[in-house]
């Protein structure tokens, strides 16, 4: 998959192909220096990182304000949630949270050129006071029994949570409906066979 054809494909709005191309090019300028992605994902950018990220687009209510992203690394899914808003104009704010300084560095980086609406937190997401979020989104960050608790800890009531997740998912639903109440829709992914994104709401503790 080229770009071309990830503009054809994605759910992204018109015109936001250009910040999808400074997001990859200073990925591969970045990933020479620090290991942001697996060095061999790199041929693979628009399908395997940018479109699994870019999917989620529309399961991000327009009336979402504050959408926190966790452990966000190169930016996967959270930055193509903030291009989307950038491009949609919606009055999003979205947090990065990612302790690796470097990576947090990189997120910045990427933020500034693309002039996207930011905040990228340098810190472990369990250190930080609840950032009341809307939506709270993560990909390959942690099975759903650690990460619910975080998740708590920063959804504002009535908040939900979209999640790229992979073929555990049933397994870790599983594990988790004995202490935590929650409705639940998954969606096939575009990018991942045998992988979903999932819906998470009305979150609480059983």
């Amino acid at each position: 998959m080229n770009a071309e054809q990830f503009a054809e494909r994605a759910p992204i709005h018109p015109g936001s192909l250009a910040d999808y191309q400074k997001w990859e090019t200073l990925l591969r300028k970045w990933n020479a220096r620090i290991n942001l992605v697996a060095p061999n994902s790199l041929p693979e950018f628009w399908e395997r990182h940018a479109l699994d990220s870019a999917q989620i687009v529309p399961m991000i209510p327009k009336e979402a304000q504050t959408i926190v992203d966790f452990g966000s690394g190169a930016g996967f899914p959270g930055l193509a949630v903030a291009i989307q808003a950038k491009h949609a104009d919606l009055d999003q704010t979205v947090h990065l949270i990612e302790s690796a300084g470097k990576k947090a560095s990189f997120l910045k980086s990427v933020s500034r050129e693309t002039s996207l609406r930011t905040v990228v937190h340098s810190a472990r997401i369990e250190s930080l006071p609840t950032l009341k979020a809307d939506i709270v989104t993560a990909r390959a960050f942690a099975p759903l029994h650690r990460l619910f608790p975080l998740a708590w800890q920063h959804l504002r009531e009535g908040g939900q949570l979209v999640l790229l997740k992979g073929e555990a998912v049933d397994d870790e639903l599983n594990e988790v409906s004995k202490d935590w109440t929650f409705t639940s829709q998954r969606t096939a992914s575009l990018s991942n066979d045998g992988g979903c994104v999932l819906q998470i709401g009305g979150l609480a503790p059983a």
